[in-house]
């Protein structure tokens, strides 16, 4: 599929995948990009899983109309990305494969060679004359891993950005952009902030009209919105004013309150809010929402003189992406020693720029007028 000035898209879809890096749910599958540029040379950029190789190639030969590739520019080593490598160099050995010193290793790990007999590493800055089109490889390291780079086309005005700006899901299924590259990003991204601020500070100085991930659709308009979402994501800034209530209960009664909180929320005229069970909602659309939002409340149960393990497993996801700036309240219940508050304090002791609610919520076993006075007040401060 020709996108833009001699490229051309020649990715695949998986439907076949359920858990993206064994972890996050991908309902609607998952896009592995690629990409070749024509011109006096022709470039590839990067290969797609390899159980797709023979859908890729057979894509490729389409679009090359019997030429022979120049070069195979690998942005990234992850296998959903670089599966192909091997393949691709035996059907065309005269192929010049280019890449960062790291990748190279990277490539003898994984498939056994570093192709050192035709290759070219790259480093900051390094350009790449195809014709018209003009290459610049820029160093993108821990976005997400530390061999990324990206690709500048200053003929097309086109960012081939690896993982960056990427998303979950199959580009022939219609969904929302931002919910899920908001929980790709911090699924996958999330920790290393300050690294992809440091990518976007180089992209401010180029002038991009599209950019073409390695997952998720093409993005050919309003690239200053994306461009925008990504430095707050990577600043850890709220995207919106919001409360999400994430729960874990293991008879009710903590669940009872969290909704009860949420009702006297709304009472209060306040409708964003969100409510999320920590045991059976999708984890990763929690943390998505504990960055979205600017106010979390953490409830949950003291359980073996520790806390409940999906809050546990919550918190330990929110710490390890660096959470930080948000406003917190805490909802704790026991039976004859109720400690969860101060556990899952002690959990967000790394976290920046915290402020704890006022008012916090104990609950002896179930609900009473005391506890359920505490909500109201709750309610109000975090509403004010």
């Amino acid at each position: 599929m020709l996108i833009r000035d001699g490229i051309y898209y020649v990715g695949v879809n998986d439907h076949e995948v359920d858990l993206f890096e064994g972890q996050y749910k991908v309902e609607n599958g998952m896009a592995y990009n690629s990409y070749v540029i024509k011109d006096e040379r022709i470039a590839v950029f990067d290969t797609v899983s390899e159980s797709f190789g023979a859908e890729w190639l057979g894509k490729i030969e389409e679009v090359l109309e019997g030429r022979e590739p120049d070069y195979l520019i690998v942005q990234h080593m992850e296998p959903d990305h670089s599966g192909n490598i091997d393949t691709f160099v035996k059907k065309y050995p005269n192929v010049t494969v280019v890449a960062t010193a790291m990748a190279f290793n990277m490539m003898r790990q994984f498939y056994g060679s570093d192709y050192a007999s035709n290759r070219i590493i790259v480093k900051e800055k390094d350009t790449l004359e195809l014709g018209k089109h003009h290459l610049t490889f820029i160093m993108a390291p821990m976005v997400h891993w530390p061999e990324v780079m990206v690709t500048y086309d200053s003929y097309a005005k086109t960012l081939f950005s690896a993982d960056g700006f990427g998303k979950f899901g199959a580009l022939d299924v219609e969904e929302d952009w931002e919910c899920e590259a908001r929980r790709y990003y911090f699924g996958i991204v999330g920790k290393f902030g300050m690294q992809t601020n440091n990518l976007l500070n180089k992209a401010k100085t180029l002038d991009i009209e599209m950019i073409c991930p390695t997952h998720g659709p093409v993005l050919k308009e309003n690239i200053g919105y994306y461009l925008g979402l990504y430095q707050t994501w990577a600043n850890y800034d709220s995207e919106s004013e919001g409360i999400l209530i994430a729960y874990s209960s293991i008879y009710g009664h903590t669940r009872k309150a969290a909704l009860l909180l949420a009702e006297k929320i709304k009472e209060l005229g306040y409708e964003k809010v969100s409510v999320t069970d920590l045991a059976r909602d999708d984890m990763a659309e929690a943390v998505e929402d504990a960055f979205r939002y600017n106010k979390l409340v953490l409830a949950t149960t003291t359980y073996n003189t520790d806390i409940f393990p999906c809050m546990k497993e919550f918190i330990n996801h929110l710490t390890e992406r660096n959470f930080q700036k948000k406003k917190v309240a805490i909802i704790e219940n026991g039976s004859w020693a109720p400690q969860a508050g101060k556990v899952m304090k002690g959990m967000l002791e790394k976290c920046k720029n915290l402020e704890y609610a006022q008012n916090n919520v104990t609950i002896l076993s179930a609900l009473n007028d005391s506890s359920i006075l505490q909500i109201e007040n709750l309610a109000k401060e975090l509403v004010a």
